[in-house]
């Protein structure tokens, strides 16, 4: 079948319709954006595929339970998680039900659909000693003393103040230098006022001292070594490239980093509701993972070190 055909440009108005409505509600962010996009249009092309046959709005509203195990199981063959599954699944069935209230169908049976199970990984910190190993090993990883300031003020941000990588790359000239705190804007437009380590002040202005490219008021403050702006890909690499140095796990990414900000802070007394602000979580329950991940901690230790374990 024509791949251009799979798709009538219909459905593609009706999904822009519908993104564009959920982000006026409730401030979409662009990355959730182009993956609800992305999981609509490849559901569609299955479809199309399946049927032999252009997907259009009359496809939706006859769409069947067994289009949508067909297009699961075809998801499970491609080595799509569950977890993944479940996503594209909730992504689909909130498109169709605001699609069945805009043109009055009845798509009960769809949206009644239990979700694929899964099983929550667990967050994987690094170790206190860990964290602070990888902040160290940068000042190795560059001859550019400019470079490796840019590296450690970027992980710094991560661990010291449990910003999301995006966020720490989202720093403007105008914001510096630090003060005791900053105002961020994270997923889906939620705004937090974090605190800001003395440490991490520093590092920030260490680093726009050292930056070899002027620098405007409006201006991200984090280069990459050709002028353009920082790629979250070069601090994952970076990350990479110490972890290998420090014999570290492959779960030490850029993101374990802000996973260690709220276990460690766990850990030494501080209150669920607070690392809650302070990581910018909607929900409670998102942060609870922590309170998981530190019982497991507790028994790894208990484990290691009671005479009778």
């Amino acid at each position: 079948m024509d791949q251009f055909k799979l798709i009538a440009p219909v459905i593609k108005n009706s999904i822009e319709s519908w993104l564009e409505i959920k982000a006026a509600t409730g401030n979409l962010a662009s990355n959730t954006r182009s993956a609800y996009y992305s999981d609509l249009t490849d559901f569609f092309k299955f479809l199309a595929e399946y049927h032999n046959e252009t997907a259009n709005l009359l496809t939706v509203e006859n769409l069947k339970i067994s289009d949508i195990r067909a297009w699961q199981a075809k998801l499970r063959t491609t080595n799509s998680g569950a977890r993944s599954n479940a996503r594209k699944l909730s992504s689909l069935k909130s498109y169709i039900r605001w699609l069945s209230k805009h043109r009055k169908f009845d798509a009960t049976h769809i949206l009644s659909m239990k979700s694929p199970k899964f099983s929550k990984k667990l967050p994987r910190p690094l170790e206190p000693v860990e964290a602070k190993a990888v902040l160290t090993q940068c000042e190795s990883t560059s001859t550019e003393p400019w470079i490796v300031a840019r590296d450690t003020a970027v992980l710094i941000l991560l661990y010291g103040c449990g910003l999301r990588i995006s966020e720490a790359l989202n720093l403007r000239k105008k914001e510096i230098p630090l003060g005791n705190s900053i105002r961020i804007t994270g997923k889906g437009g939620k705004v937090r006022i974090v605190p800001v380590l003395k440490i991490a002040q520093n590092a920030v202005n260490q680093y726009v001292e050292l930056c070899p490219f002027k620098l405007e008021r409006d201006d991200k403050i984090f280069f990459g070594a050709m002028g353009k702006q920082l790629s979250p890909k070069v601090i994952q690499n970076k990350m990479k490239f110490v972890r290998h140095l420090l014999g570290l796990p492959a779960s030490a990414t850029p993101h374990a980093l802000r996973h260690s900000f709220a276990t460690h802070l766990l850990s030494n007394g501080g209150d669920l509701r607070t690392i809650q602000e302070l990581l910018g979580h909607a929900s409670l329950s998102t942060t609870q993972i922590y309170t998981s991940v530190d019982s497991v901690r507790l028994m790894e230790v208990y484990s290691k070190t009671h005479p009778q374990a």
